[in-house]
């Protein structure tokens, strides 16, 4: 097809896709500079062609105005508030005259009353039971000494095993043996106030409580095997 005349002022044509291919084109990146202020980031980029003029384009990034809030550790802060405190008592130490704070006294505690035992079988007074029971054993072997000073009766033989017999079965031999009838001690005595005649000791002390079971024996029965006898056939003595 023929090619007229090209009207004024168009620009001259190219040498088709060919030739555009053919050309070189080299992209050089000169630099990127980032400038911080005004909320923004600007970007510079340089591009050119060896048949074209150099041309450059900016592009910009705009950027949130507001930067992230800084996370603070909860741990650190109170590290941080410790070590002020701590400064603020220093300073006021040396402020002082360089003398430690002063600390309150102690209360003195109310002393506890301690109660005191009387010794078992041998001692004790009469404002309650303390210490513990003498054995039975041994309350045995105080009665058995005592025995002779209540007379002949006292010493024949088998009173002795009578009035074991007697007393196990009233209380065990236990110096703090109490009955709800009111009866108390070693002999059962009823109320047990009455073995007060043989000792203020009374309610602890198994020599006092044998000395008036025996005199209490020999008033009413003339025997521990008497008492033992009555016993069995009646419960009591």
């Amino acid at each position: 097809m023929a090619s007229g005349p090209r009207p004024a002022g168009a620009a001259p044509r190219s040498g088709g896709s060919g030739r555009r291919n053919g050309v070189r084109i080299a992209a050089v990146v000169a630099g990127a500079a980032v400038v911080l202020g005004g909320g923004a980031v600007a970007a510079f980029a340089l591009t050119g062609s060896s048949d074209a003029p150099d041309e450059a384009t900016v592009a910009s990034k705009p950027v949130a105005d507001n930067a992230a809030p800084v996370q603070v550790d909860p741990k650190v802060m109170e590290q941080q508030r410790r070590k002020q405190a701590l400064e603020r008592a220093s300073r006021a130490v040396r402020g002082d005259g360089g003398k430690a704070p002063k600390l309150q006294p102690k209360g003195t505690p109310i002393p506890t009353a301690t109660p005191t035992k009387g010794k078992p079988g041998s001692g004790g007074s009469g404002g309650g039971p303390s210490g513990d029971p003498v054995p039975a054993g041994e309350a045995q072997a105080i009665a058995k000494r005592l025995m002779p000073s209540y007379g002949s009766a006292f010493t024949a033989s088998g009173q002795f095993g009578c009035l074991v017999n007697l007393w196990n079965k009233e209380s065990h031999w236990n110096t703090h043996a109490a009955n709800p009838s009111g009866a108390y001690g070693i002999p059962q005595a009823l109320p047990g106030s009455k073995m007060s005649s043989a000792g203020p000791d009374w309610q602890n002390n198994a020599t006092t409580q044998i000395k008036w079971g025996l005199g209490y024996i020999k008033s009413r029965y003339s025997s521990p095997c008497g008492a033992w006898s009555h016993s069995q056939s009646t419960g009591w003595y």
